[in-house]
């Protein structure tokens, strides 16, 4: 039987840590045959970006449409998308293919702190993107941003969940792995079914580039193989607590 396909659309990173390569990557790993569409070439490494240039909106239009006509895919993944016109022009290609599953990592700032979503774009993608979304993975700042409210708990994270998915529409899968307390990382899932913890053994010491990416295309590969979005939130968070707990480098997860 051929392989599923999953569909990420991101932006390239140069060090291999993030983005679409890190998004490949794990689709090959789970056994789900990747698809790409770029938005942006990065000049990065783990510590920093020193560089973006965007693709123009109809380049990542005609890119997902040459996808959808060859070798429609099972699942799709955003990840930097980089401007409001990128994620309008995304947007519109989802209202008129919304069977597809759609997951949404909002990446907003690089972990070096350079900010990845002008303010503009942030208001267009909660306004028209999400509610599209079958899910939404924001981490604590990306969180706060869509909350307008600061963090500071894991039952604020909890409550920033149910936020978002009453306000966006779409599922909402909170990561709290940058939340400074306890021993556990906790991540909330909140979505029609109820909400969920999921939580594993905190590593300290260990900073690690695109695991946000793993994360996402994880879920989406699952959901690219036919398990149902919790399923697939479990078996991804399962995955990223294996990386996090033995990195195969101390510079990056791969």
């Amino acid at each position: 039987m051929p392989k599923p396909v999953a569909l990420t659309i991101a932006g390239s990173d140069s060090g291999g840590g993030a983005g679409i390569q890190a998004d490949l990557r794990i689709f090959a790993a789970l056994g789900v045959q990747g698809a790409s569409a770029i938005t942006c070439v990065t000049a990065q490494n783990p510590r920093t970006i020193s560089r973006v240039e965007l693709c123009s909106p109809r380049m990542v239009r005609a890119q997902i449409e040459a996808v959808f006509s060859y070798s429609p895919p099972a699942a799709v993944k955003t990840g930097m998308l980089g401007s409001a016109a990128i994620v309008g022009e995304v947007a519109r290609f989802f209202r008129q293919n919304r069977a597809v599953p759609l997951i949404v990592d909002p990446v907003m700032v690089a972990t070096s702190g350079r900010r990845l979503l002008p303010r503009d774009a942030v208001a267009i993608l909660r306004r028209d993107l999400l509610p599209l979304a079958a899910l939404v993975t924001p981490n604590l700042s990306e969180a706060e941003v869509l909350i307008g409210k600061r963090i500071r708990t894991p039952e604020e994270l909890r409550i920033a969940a149910r936020i978002i998915y009453e306000s966006a529409g779409c599922a909402a899968l909170v990561k709290g792995g940058h939340l400074a307390c306890g021993e556990s990382a906790v991540d909330f899932l909140c979505g029609p079914g109820g909400e969920w913890m999921l939580s594993a053994p905190r590593v300290k010491g260990v900073a690690l580039h695109g695991t946000g990416c793993v994360y996402s295309a994880a879920i989406t590969a699952w959901l690219a193989r036919g398990k149902t979005l919790r399923k697939s939130v479990e078996l991804a968070k399962n995955h990223i607590a294996v990386i996090i707990a033995a990195p195969l480098s101390p510079r990056s997860w791969r």
